[in-house]
């Protein structure tokens, strides 16, 4: 039985992109994968929603391939198989094997596939097919409960293969996904708020903690094993033996924590982000570091505990187990209340002690993995937005030879892509100017004489003044007295603040609403 061609993909990825409605999206997607084969779905998810991992192509490996092919003839499982060959070239000559195996998919691939897999190899499939969306298709396509993948999901990490089980399987494959004590799970993110009033006003009953200004860590331990996972869920445990050697003193057998870890100083108050982060860099003598600079844990959460999933269990049952087997100052400081005024205090001594303020968790709500729902809200003092890099201008003057002028964009939640607010090069060091001009030339996509176009996965951080209106970006809204504050390493494109976030926080500091978006 021959397969489903790449261009069936490539029509839907074009009729995603040209409608704006996320109905006719989930729509036009789950008529498209409910359309193959058990076995192509996985890799048709993979392409559809712009989820392939880096491969090892640049721009430059996309020049003077071969012309698009007069007819369809590239099936699904084809164009994968050849991904993977690229992925898997190693050592001397990989880079000529991944050459010759990209002239052999682009040389089979008409017009429009070569648009589409250009787009899902640039990382600039700007159509919409978002996470969230993609659920939502693959349960209508294969007659499942949305929650039951979203489930799935938290616990796999990665939607294409759930979405090769609910095809192949069903629910009953479905269910068999559980917590495994060493494999990571999406962790659980927060929404953001202006003030803590408001914060709980979506909660109801919660508790305060502080926001510390470190690196999110989730760390499992299985008798003498503990493996330590970055919000992108990378294995970073041999960058943190202090963090391993705390856990292993716990009295557990299993555990899997969620939690941050900061440097600090002597009397306790944080040092700088950049500071924390410089212990995930490479090194030679990471135990050196760990003296010089250590890292302090501080767990807020406990997914498992000795052979027990507590993800379904309300928050306030979590940190009890957390609280039964992490001692206080392992324990991120918190406090329980339903009065905004002692919540604003606490908020108020979380400043005054140098973190960036509180974070608001419903005591009732269960672990949401991967998802930015209203059971946690953030409230920071500054304002300030993560954003992500769409291109870089040349700096002139002291800053000739560097990418200084950075093109920001929000993460477009309603139609996909991102949405520009703006230019900044204020805030930005010497040092700062010269890691990212290095950084953004190995995402070049594209250039004129004073810009180079980039992979949209640098995340910034970027305070600001306030919004304003705007007719010269699509978004009708600008960032005031934009600056740099930091580079999120620690944050991929889809971590990026949405647009609407943006549109919210215009609407409370203006009292009123901002404007169509083009």
């Amino acid at each position: 039985m021959s397969g489903t061609l790449l261009v069936e993909l490539a029509r839907t990825s074009a009729a995603v992109a040209a409608t704006r409605a996320r109905s006719e999206k989930i729509g036009l997607l789950a008529t498209c994968l409910g359309g193959l084969r058990a076995d192509e779905v996985s890799a048709a998810v993979t392409f559809l929603s712009g989820t392939m991992p880096r491969i090892g192509v640049g721009w430059a490996s996309l020049r003077d391939l071969p012309p698009p092919a007069s007819a369809a003839s590239l099936e699904i499982l084809d164009a994968n198989a050849i991904f993977e060959r690229v992925a898997s070239a190693s050592g001397r000559g990989s880079q000529e094997s991944r050459r010759r195996a990209l002239e052999e998919l682009f040389a089979q691939a008409t017009e429009p596939e070569q648009r589409f897999l250009r787009g899902i190899l640039h990382g600039e499939l700007r159509q919409g097919a978002l996470e969230g969306v993609m659920v939502e298709a693959v349960a209508l396509a294969a007659e499942i409960p949305a929650a039951d993948v979203r489930r799935a999901l938290m616990l796999a990490g990665e939607l294409p293969p759930v979405a090769g089980v609910a095809f192949g399987e069903g629910r009953e494959g479905l269910a068999r996904f559980r917590l495994e004590v060493l494999r990571p799970v999406k962790p659980m993110l927060a929404q953001t708020a202006e003030a803590v009033a408001s914060a709980i006003d979506r909660t109801g009953p919660a508790a305060a903690e502080w926001k510390l200004d470190g690196a999110r860590l989730q760390v499992h331990r299985l008798g003498s094993q503990v493996r330590a996972f970055t919000r992108s869920l990378a294995d970073i445990t041999d960058r943190v033996p202090e963090v391993v050697a705390a856990v292993l003193t716990l009295p557990v057998d299993a555990v899997v924590l969620d939690g941050e870890v900061i440097a600090l100083r002597p009397d306790g108050r944080p040092y700088p982000f950049q500071v924390s982060m410089s212990r995930f860099g490479s090194s030679a003598d990471t135990q050196a570091d760990a003296q010089r600079l250590p890292l302090a844990p501080f767990f807020f959460d406990c997914l498992h505990l000795d052979g027990d999933d507590l993800l379904e269990r309300a928050y306030e049952e979590r940190v009890t187990a957390l609280a039964r087997v992490v001692p206080d100052a392992l324990r991120v400081p918190r406090t329980v209340t339903s009065d905004a005024g002692e919540a604003e205090q606490f908020f108020e001594d979380a400043l005054a002690r140098g973190h960036e303020g509180v974070v608001v968790k419903a005591l009732a709500a269960p672990y949401e993995a991967g998802r930015r729902g209203a059971a946690w809200v953030k409230v920071k003092r500054a304002t300030t937005l993560d954003l992500v890099v769409l291109a870089a201008e040349w700096g002139h003057g002291r800053r000739t030879g560097t990418l200084s002028n950075l093109h920001l964009g929000a993460r477009d939640d309603r139609r996909g892509g991102f949405v520009m607010l703006g230019k900044t090069f204020k805030g930005l060091t010497d040092e700062m100017l010269a890691w990212q001009t290095r950084r953004l030339l190995d995402l070049e996509i594209a250039r004129d004489a004073h810009t180079v176009h980039v992979k949209p996965e640098l995340v910034v951080e970027i305070a600001f003044n306030d919004i304003q209106e705007s007719p010269v970006y699509p978004g009708g809204l600008a960032l005031r007295f934009a600056r740099v504050k930091r580079h999120r390493l620690d944050k991929t494109a889809p971590d990026a603040d949405p647009f609407s976030s943006v549109q919210a926080i215009y609407r409370q500091t203006t009292g009123s609403e901002p404007p169509e978006q083009g």
